[in-house]
């Protein structure tokens, strides 16, 4: 990888890692993880689908219209939704451990309903070590009651990041990235404007949150997917999805150093234990050989 390349990575693993810092910023201005959703992926579809239009890229959208809809559903607005709601009950940096492990059930799904992946002992360690850091997370540092519900929910959004990988794979033909995510984007803000607009704050948001909807839909939606691209053009599927593996560290950066949040033995634990056992389940190759189905849209 050049040095544009991994500039290009570190920002994008930046710009995705601080993404739970600002929902919780939101959150803490009692906003409600459907307004939080609906204007975010509004603002992600905005900075999209100029683009897919300028690239000549939305004509294969209506063919496709049927998995836009599901993607929208199961790959965008779902886990975002479960993401903000989850967060109500547990730190930022704990989020985005959690978030990574997509890859594990990106695993599981493809062996469970297709065979397709081959059950290997290191695919299986993998698995297992990422479930041992799950489990040690949920039972020790989430604490229990409302935040273990909410860790729940992470990992549930994390099963729905992988259930949308393996519709693309399946469903989605000749249709342009940047004009799926972006259709995709739109139709979520379409559909969460509804309860958004029954949960409008009795005040008008902060600064502070209002900054940090504007970043998270702009910055680290929007332009992190033009910077994914982009890397994905110059140096591969593959090689763009490290992304996967440095933005958990960056949320665990924000959150102890921007929020005070925790740092213990056992968040490192997790933390090791997911990326790495995800890493494994991937297949344990650097770059990973089957990379491309680890794209998270939440970030």
């Amino acid at each position: 990888m050049t040095r544009r390349s991994w500039i290009l990575l570190l920002a994008l693993s930046a710009l995705w890692g601080s993404s739970y810092l600002f929902i919780k910023l939101a959150l803490e201005d009692d906003l409600s993880p459907a307004l939080i959703v609906s204007v975010r992926t509004a603002l992600a579809a905005l900075v999209l689908l100029p683009l897919a239009l300028q690239r000549s890229a939305l004509g294969g959208l209506r063919a496709n219209a049927a998995p836009v809809l599901l993607l929208a559903v199961v790959q965008m607005a779902g886990p975002l939704l479960l993401i903000a709601a989850g967060e109500q009950s547990i730190s930022s940096s704990l989020t985005g451990i959690l978030v990574a492990t997509a890859p594990i059930f990106t695993f599981l799904l493809a062996f469970a309903q297709e065979g397709q992946e081959r059950a290997s002992g290191l695919s299986l360690g993998g698995v297992a070590l990422g479930i041992v850091g799950v489990a040690l997370l949920l039972g020790l540092d989430a604490g229990g009651g409302a935040a273990l519900g909410g860790g729940l929910m992470i990992v549930a959004a994390s099963f729905g990041y992988a259930i949308g990988g393996w519709m693309v794979k399946r469903r989605v033909r000749d249709v342009q990235p940047v004009a799926m995510v972006g259709a995709t984007a739109a139709v979520a803000a379409l559909l969460t404007a509804p309860a958004a607009l029954l949960s409008l704050p009795a005040h008008f948001p902060t600064f502070k949150a209002s900054a940090s909807l504007f970043v998270l839909g702009v910055l680290c939606t929007g332009v992190a997917f033009v910077i994914f691209y982009s890397l994905v053009a110059s140096d591969g599927p593959a090689r763009a999805s490290l992304v996967g593996y440095i933005a958990p560290g960056f949320s665990v950066v924000y959150g102890v150093t921007l929020l005070s949040e925790s740092f213990t033995v056992t968040t490192a634990f997790g933390l090791v234990a997911i990326t790495g056992g995800s890493w494994l389940a991937a297949g344990g190759r650097w770059p990973p050989a089957d990379a491309t189905r680890m794209t998270r849209e939440d970030r």
